[in-house]
């Protein structure tokens, strides 16, 4: 900006005498969004960050309803510390600066495009099934002071968010809020892909407030820096089936851990590090084969391979024609896989991990160098290594150093194959297919869950849409 801007910036907006706690001081809020004040000491507010709100109370008095860091009193210096709602009043000497300081402060925090109606998801199930306490304590009276209009839809079962999202008036809102861990992320992604006007739909700004197990998303986006982030979407397919996926793919050890851990929900979040270790101590092997689109600068990972694509039994290719045409909804990425270079990979395995975005819950960095709109997916690959050297990669996982054994392929791809087969050890026996923390395919003699599985366990494709939904991100 040139220094004109910045003068702009820090010229006053409006600057003017008021009473505070029956001093007259002198007030300012600036082009920059300072509201500074003078008493006792200098204090300011940073609108965009620290006011929620303002109302107009009786006796002419404007109250400010900000979030600040815990310390003593509203300045703009000090050690940081935990946010606390804080209310700062002052008075204006007459009806006509009343009426200027509401009328300049509106204007500013409109300015913001800040939601102003929020549907609000919260899974009452999900984690410690902690999400209405949640809600109710630490995040209600935050919306409320923002002056934020609130719908409030508790899921009763499964796919019921989905349920919602697909149908819902969308004029009614400017954005959805998931008070929940990642599943419920997933079906609103979902329901709104699966529109009639998704391209509208998916533009819909969805937020998250973590009460759930894994939290994935959430820790990820603390990372990240914006008020809203562009997400890609990555189209997980098999004949007609498709599922749309935010956070992962797993295949093997982390598949096995994160689905079968599920009998000890009650843990918590603990269940994870107490099945891994079962997991690790017997442990399985997975034959099968992995076939990829590498990024530039993983081009010499694998084998190359011609791209055939082979149409299942149910899905001919005029089938697929005539289903562009009659089903509703996002259909996936048009990239044309047959033009693009495609590497093979053969087991067994131990473990196949796609990853959209870094985090996978909020202790385990599974991708490091996952960004959440770069049109690719981090694959994380393990195949033969000691169970001693297994163990130690694990507990390496909460930094994301894991990916550095030399056990583990770490690469980017732009489209993937899965053709998942049996255990090694009992051929038998089959693996899982794990979505965002669902069971999408499972094979023979596998866990029994409650809910069909969305495919067979077979060939499944993924592409990516970059940058295709958008997330409200901490700023």
């Amino acid at each position: 900006m040139d220094q004109g801007g910045q003068l702009d910036n820090l010229s006053p907006i409006l600057s003017d005498q008021v009473l505070v706690n029956g001093t007259a001081v002198p007030l300012t809020l600036t082009g920059d969004g300072k509201l500074r004040f003078l008493g006792q000491r200098q204090r300011c507010l940073t609108v965009e960050k620290e006011v929620l709100g303002f109302a107009v109370e009786e006796g002419s008095r404007i109250r400010i309803k900000a979030v600040v860091e815990e310390r003593e009193g509203i300045c703009c210096c000090g050690n940081r510390g935990d946010l606390v709602r804080e209310s700062f009043v002052f008075e204006p000497l007459s009806e006509d600066s009343l009426a200027l300081w509401s009328q300049k402060l509106r204007d500013y925090i409109d300015s913001l495009g800040r939601p102003k109606r929020l549907l609000i998801f919260l899974n009452p199930f999900g984690g410690k099934k902690s999400a209405t306490k949640i809600f109710s304590e630490d995040v209600k009276p935050y919306l409320e002071d923002a002056d934020i209009q609130i719908t409030v839809i508790e899921t009763k079962h499964q796919l019921h968010a989905k349920e919602v999202a697909k149908t819902m008036d969308l004029s009614k809102y400017d954005g959805i809020v998931c008070v929940s861990g990642d599943g419920i992320l997933v079906e609103v992604v979902n329901g709104l892909l699966e529109r009639e006007d998704w391209s509208a739909a998916i533009n819909m700004p969805i937020g998250m407030v973590p009460a759930g197990t894994g939290n994935g998303m959430v820790k990820s986006l603390l990372h990240a820096a914006g008020y809203k982030h562009s997400l890609d979407v990555a189209t997980i397919s098999q004949g007609k089936t498709r599922f749309f996926s935010v956070l992962m793919l797993a295949w093997g050890l982390i598949a096995d851990i994160d689905i079968e851990s599920e009998k000890y929900r009650w843990m918590g979040s603990a269940r994870l590090d107490f099945y891994a270790i079962q997991r690790i101590f017997y442990l399985r092997h997975y034959n099968g084969r992995i076939c990829f689109v590498p990024a530039p600068g993983f081009e010499d990972y694998g084998e190359p391979m011609s791209f055939h694509c082979r149409p299942t039994d149910e899905e001919s290719p005029k089938q697929e024609e005539s289903l562009k045409t009659q089903q509703h909804g996002y259909l996936g990425s048009d990239v044309k896989l047959e033009d693009m270079h495609w590497r093979t990979i053969s087991g067994p395995f131990v473990s196949v991990w796609l990853h959209n975005v870094p985090w996978g819950s909020e202790d385990v960095m599974a991708a490091p160098n996952a960004k959440f709109s770069d049109g690719y997916l981090d694959l994380i690959m393990v195949k033969g290594l000691p169970k001693l050297a297994l163990l130690s990669m694990m507990s390496n996982m909460n930094d994301g150093s894991h990916v550095e054994s030399p056990y583990v392929t770490y690469i980017k791809v732009k489209a993937f194959i899965l053709e998942p087969g049996t255990r090694v050890e009992d051929p038998t026996k089959e693996g899982i297919i794990d979505s965002d923390g669902e069971v999408i395919a499972r094979g023979n003699v596998t866990y029994k869950g409650n809910q069909k599985p969305l495919m067979a366990y077979d060939k499944v494709q993924i592409t990516v849409d970059q940058g295709l939904a958008t997330l409200f991100a901490p700023k």
